[in-house]
């Protein structure tokens, strides 16, 4: 991301851009996270137009969250890929794929994938093994990056253009692929905790929680505890 950083400074850059990291020694997330991965798996950053809407919005990290998991349904039927609220990935409530969207320069905005298509859980750091999972681990081989990228791009950039003129139209694909609706769920944001049956997203991208004292929405939020936050290095 920091590569794909500085060619959005670069007003003259024609975008979409794309950044592809061999080995990824210093992986991110959200709220000071960090995030494992094997050599050879598949780090990328893309660089694109923003909005102009400020901040990044839920929806976008949800847009390309349904985008790679279409990408892997279609390159492994047999993976019932889902998407967590926000910007994960998951298979069996276990993480296969993280993203990571943030502004940048001039308006533009940098979206970080990654996503566990080599090595195996059992490599990862103790504190994090139970957590992920690959595709090795799912389907018993790698899958290359360059497939899942022919198979997520395509996706992604009609996805993201569509969002920004009607956002509600993200429901219907995100739905079926919704790993919490249905499911007690409990949100951290601003030092509170908010438990309750989550019933999805809004049309905004915004998660939607039916809490004891009533239905409300969040646009921002963790559903890990920030004491189980995994910050990096071999833990």
């Amino acid at each position: 991301m920091d590569e794909a950083r500085l060619l959005a400074d670069d007003p003259a850059m024609r975008l979409p851009a794309l950044v592809v990291a061999d080995h990824q020694v210093a992986g991110r997330g959200r709220r000071g996270a960090g995030w494992w991965q094997a050599a050879g798996a598949l780090a990328a950053s893309i660089v694109i137009d923003g909005d102009g809407a400020g901040p990044p919005r839920p929806i976008w990290a949800l847009a390309c969250g349904v985008a790679l998991a279409e990408a892997i349904r279609a390159l492994e039927p047999g993976i019932e890929a889902l998407v967590r609220w926000p910007n994960d990935v998951e298979v069996a409530g276990r993480k296969l794929a993280g993203i990571l969207v943030e502004t940048a320069a001039h308006g533009r905005a940098v979206i970080g994938i990654g996503m566990n298509t080599s090595g195996s859980a059992t490599m990862a750091p103790a504190a994090v093994a139970s957590r992920v999972v690959t595709l090795p681990d799912l389907v018993g081989r790698t899958l290359g990056r360059t497939a899942v990228l022919g198979e997520f791009l395509p996706r992604l950039r009609p996805l993201l253009e569509a969002i920004r003129h009607d956002p509600i139209g993200l429901q219907p694909r995100y739905r079926p692929l919704c790993a919490l609706e249905g499911r007690i769920v409990t949100l951290h944001a601003a030092a509170e905790r908010h438990t309750g049956l989550c019933r999805g997203i809004a049309g905004d991208g915004a998660l939607v929680i039916d809490t004891p004292s009533g239905r409300r929405t969040f646009a921002s939020g963790s559903l890990t505890d920030p004491g189980d936050v995994w910050p990096g290095g071999e833990v």
